[in-house]
């Protein structure tokens, strides 16, 4: 069995127990992954805390609390072996076997997820493609056919789906969700701009790209209005002449 030592030097036996690893820690480890990924295809094999963190966008002490609930402990001076940091974080977030991956709705968002190569590389299968549209059923989607919304019970089963992806309108939406709840599927992507009713039970991950998007606004609107304080701060008070700051319209803050 693998093993580790601790930043004391005391060994630690690497056991790759999930039980009791917080939420937020949980949250962080795709965004390590990530960065793991970066480093593996850049020739790195190992890598320092604080190089990690850096990578990933968060404070080392943090960096190395997460990891320590994963059993993993850098060694003094060489750091964490990227390659078997992988595995531990693949292993710890169940991407070390395939999971079955259903989309609702083949629209242009659809298209775009199913044709996203990085989901087999990171332990997705996209098993099926629905839709309603007699026009879009039956195309070929990323040499996925795409089947009718009718067959979704029946596909969840056939695939041993674990994971929908709801890419629909907002009116269509929690049906879809209703049907994937009663299927079995207790992990749920949701794309659609509404909050989703499931019962106990059921995960579900929101994507309102809208509401991102906002978000940026908000602060780019914050560092365009303070330019202009700096300016003045550095003697060239009209620095910023001419500069307009952006602003969300109502319309935009409406939405989402």
């Amino acid at each position: 069995m693998h093993s580790n030592a601790m930043p004391s030097g005391e060994p630690v036996e690497v056991n790759g127990q999930a039980d009791g690893i917080p939420e937020a820690t949980v949250a962080r480890l795709p965004v390590y992954l990530r960065a793991l990924y970066g480093l593996a295809e850049r020739g790195i094999s190992t890598v320092a805390s604080e190089e990690l963190a850096a990578a990933a966008g968060v404070n080392s002490a943090k960096l190395r609390k997460d990891l320590s609930h994963l059993g993993s402990y850098g060694i003094r001076g060489v750091g964490y072996d990227v390659d078997y940091l992988v595995y531990q974080v693949s292993r710890t977030l169940g991407l070390t076997q395939d999971w079955p991956v259903v989309i609702v709705g083949a629209g242009n968002l659809g298209r775009a997820l199913a044709n996203y190569g990085g989901f087999v590389s990171r332990g997705f299968t996209i098993a099926a493609m629905l839709d309603c549209d007699t026009a879009i059923v039956g195309s070929r989607i990323a040499r996925l056919t795409v089947r009718h919304v009718d067959e979704l019970e029946a596909l969840v089963a056939r695939h041993k789906v674990a994971i929908g992806v709801i890419a629909t309108p907002a009116g269509s939406a929690q049906a879809v969700c209703d049907r994937l709840v009663s299927a079995g599927v207790t992990s749920i992507l949701n794309f659609a701009p509404l909050v989703l009713n499931v019962p106990e039970g059921v995960d579900v991950r929101k994507v309102d790209l809208s509401i991102e998007l906002q978000i940026l606004a908000f602060h780019a609107q914050r560092r365009s209005a303070a330019r202009p304080a700096d300016a003045a701060e550095h003697g060239n008070p009209g620095a910023s002449r001419g500069r307009s700051t952006p602003r969300v319209t109502p319309e935009l803050a409406a939405k989402g």
